[in-house]
């Protein structure tokens, strides 16, 4: 058996699920690689990561370098002499810092590799109305996502199921597939797989402001699936033209109704009660909405504050 000595490399909470799971088990965490702190909130504190909260309570040696190529930093990590290095919902990692272990460093990636490479797999995948997902553990080469696949495990997507959701299960499906590679690894080398290649693979990019935009012109179906698959970070959004005014509104959770009707698409229709959108093939009930620089909020709580004109509409 070879004796494993980990460098773990992650920042949000996603990457806390696995770094914690190693731990439990045992696995010798001889340091922790996390962002450096950020300001955040009105008094712009700085905040640690979520990985570095849950690194200081066990312990754990914590670099936080802001460049992955400086020298201090770089000799800080060969001073961990860990053998072996995992990434966890990190950044990329130039080849002097991958290539260092004597064992490798592996990457967890949200998907089944080789489709939805990229920043936000686990959104794409419920935006593209995939029925199944997964976790995929791979050996990190040059480019983005593409190294030799280690391990890989499935899950179903359900019809209701949410970014939110569909993250807190691969999280827990990932840890156990992080734990099972970390086992391959210390009885020897392991038999990987080559990706494949090609131009007919699904991507799954960054998210910004101009691909989380509803598009209310697509049938009701497809718009579930984009709230569902930007909910509830970062949050579809849409314009809203209530009155004289024109704010951005965020969407969080909807009921289709599908439906024939001669409704402009886009228009709203509310009570003190319920609101509803024209689509071209029904209705989308909206459940939970956001107002610009206001909370998010149950749709019956937020009437109860706030009126639609008669020509309000979606845009």
């Amino acid at each position: 058996m070879r004796d494993i000595r980990i460098v773990f490399m992650g920042t949000p909470h996603f990457a806390v699920g696995v770094l914690q799971k190693l731990v439990e088990e045992g696995k010798n965490i001889v340091g922790v690689i996390t962002a450096p702190d950020k300001p955040a909130g009105r008094g712009r504190k700085l905040r640690p990561s979520a990985v570095k909260v849950y690194a200081l309570s066990q312990a754990l040696p914590i670099l936080q370098p802001t460049n992955l190529k400086d020298t201090a930093f770089l000799e800080a990590l060969k001073g961990l002499n860990a053998n072996l290095q995992i990434v966890v919902a990190f950044r990329m990692l130039p080849k002097v810092v991958w290539s260092l272990p004597e064992y490798g460093t592996f990457n967890l990636h949200a998907s089944l590799l080789p489709n939805y490479r990229g920043a936000a797999p686990i959104n794409w995948a419920i935006i593209n109305g995939e029925t199944k997902t997964g976790v995929t553990t791979f050996f990190i080469d040059d480019k983005i996502d593409t190294g030799e696949i280690i391990l890989q495990d499935e899950v179903a997507i359900s019809p209701n199921e949410t970014a939110g959701t569909l993250h807190d299960t691969l999280m827990h499906l990932g840890s156990e597939l992080v734990l099972k590679t970390v086992s391959l690894l210390e009885k020897g080398p392991v038999v990987t797989q080559v990706q494949k290649q090609g131009t007919h693979l699904k991507e799954a990019p960054k998210l910004h402001t101009e691909n989380t935009r509803i598009d209310w012109k697509q049938a009701a179906a497809k718009i579930d699936t984009f709230i569902r698959g930007l909910s509830p970070y970062p949050g579809a959004w849409s314009l809203l033209r209530n009155g004289a005014e024109e704010l951005v509104v965020k969407i969080h959770h909807a009921t289709v109704v599908i439906a024939s009707h001669q409704d402009e698409i886009g228009s709203i229709t509310a009570t003190k009660k319920e609101m509803k959108i024209s689509v071209k093939n029904g209705y989308l009930y909206i459940e939970e909405m956001q107002l610009a620089g206001k909370r998010k909020m149950a749709i019956r709580d937020l009437l109860n504050g706030y009126s639609f004109d008669d020509a309000a509409k979606m845009l």
